[in-house]
């Protein structure tokens, strides 16, 4: 077991750039009471950095407890109060990554997702010029890789409730791709592998970097944005400020049964008439949950209390 755990640390640390130390950082590091709680630390001291360790104290009962990648309000306040350059919160199994900046704002997935393919693009190494992100990808992340000359395709070209962004137009006289994927992780990775990528992710957290390892894993995402900041000269919160988020306001309908989506006329009306409000600077998503009697119901946009009324809209014709 020891060797094991010796052979995983040195596998990690071999994906970063060995030149680079990481001695100028302060890191506050959340394990979620999980799987990294005795592997994070040795790792990323033996890189350098200044740890603080949060949340790495298992009893079998506490693992993602008000913590670690799902619940990052802990690791803010300690960001914070222990002056940090940032926190890198995992989630009990290991394999998702939310940060902090230095500001004790959270870097979700598809910042990370961003800020990564930003810097692999312009180093060309980008193999087959390909990112792969999912329906929630936040709409920030698509315009953002629009300036970087990313083109848009939709991996489910008969999704009708995904709506067709102005900027998608552009996106296709382009020569590099977004690939929307469904939403999981095993989609994501069956686009990458498909299209020959090496970079897919979702917001949750859950980055895949094929280059570096067969599977999603926390660790391993984290040290690819720390070796951009280091190789950048830039904070967590300058690198993610390089593209804008936007507001997402996602809301949950329960179902008796499974809902006809492609004929119900009123939701029909009411998505027709969100799509003419929210304009070329949001989108509509609405799908049936995979693995509960759910639809979900998302609207994104520049405008949070739009988003906010315009779904209720969408809520109010799904029910009826």
């Amino acid at each position: 077991m020891i060797e094991a755990l010796g052979r995983y640390i040195e596998f990690c640390k071999s994906t970063f750039d060995r030149t680079i130390s990481l001695s100028s950082l302060k890191i506050v590091i959340d394990c979620a009471n999980g799987a990294t709680y005795h592997i994070a630390q040795n790792i990323f001291t033996e890189m350098g950095a200044q740890i603080v360790m949060i949340n790495n104290q298992p009893d079998g009962y506490n693992i993602n407890l008000n913590c670690g990648a799902t619940d990052t309000k802990h690791l803010q306040r300690e960001v914070l109060k222990c002056g940090a350059d940032l926190g890198l919160a995992f989630d009990g199994d290991g394999d998702r990554l939310t940060m902090v900046d230095h500001c004790g704002e959270e870097v979700d997935g598809d910042e990370a997702l961003f800020i990564i393919a930003k810097a692999w693009h312009a180093k060309r190494k980008l193999k087959s010029k390909t990112v792969v992100g999912t329906k929630m990808t936040n709409l920030g992340v698509r315009q953002a890789f629009a300036k970087l000359n990313i083109k848009f395709i939709e991996a489910d070209v008969g999704d009708r409730y995904v709506m067709n962004l102005g900027a998608r137009q552009a996106f296709a006289k382009l020569n590099i791709k977004f690939i929307e994927a469904d939403v999981g992780d095993r989609y994501v990775m069956e686009e990458i592998k498909s299209n020959k990528a090496i970079l897919g992710g979702e917001g949750s957290g859950h980055i895949i970097c094929l280059n570096k390892s067969t599977a999603g894993d926390g660790i391993i995402s984290a040290l690819q944005v720390l070796e951009v900041m280091c190789k950048s000269d830039k904070t967590l919160h300058e690198l993610k400020s390089e593209m804008k988020k936007y507001p997402q306001t996602l809301i949950n309908v329960k179902t008796n049964g499974k809902l006809d989506l492609e004929n119900h006329s009123d939701l029909d009306k009411a998505i027709k008439a969100v799509n003419s409000g929210l304009g070329k600077n949001g989108r509509v998503l609405i799908r049936p949950s995979g693995t509960e009697p759910l639809v979900r119901v998302m609207v994104e946009c520049d405008d949070v209390e739009l988003a906010n009324k315009s779904a209720k809209q969408l809520v109010k014709a799904l029910k009826s």
